[in-house]
């Protein structure tokens, strides 16, 4: 009985992790992209931007329609690829 109940409380803690709002991710990917657009990455690392704005889009689609989990993943692929627009900032400007 314990261990269904134990269980049974992890199952709680799960769903209710991926029940809510990536509002850490989606913040995460809009202030990396507005760091990649401010240093110019739209003229130094357009491809990598472009993507991190398509996946912001599709983050932000995907919260309108409480589809919590995709939205956080699409703002964290949107985070990365913003990330790795400033990485290839860094390194043509070496």
């Amino acid at each position: 009985m314990k261990r269904l109940l134990t269980i049974a409380a992890v199952a709680v803690l799960l769903s209710a992790c991926v029940t809510s709002p990536p509002v850490q991710e989606m913040s995460d990917a809009r202030q990396a992209i507005a760091a990649a657009e401010a240093a110019d990455a739209q003229r130094l690392a357009p491809e990598s931007l472009d993507a991190a704005r398509q996946y912001l889009v599709e983050a932000e689609r995907f919260l309108q329609e409480e589809s919590y989990g995709l939205a956080r993943t699409n703002a964290v692929r949107a985070r990365n690829r913003a990330m790795a627009a400033l990485r290839a900032i860094n390194t043509a400007t070496e």
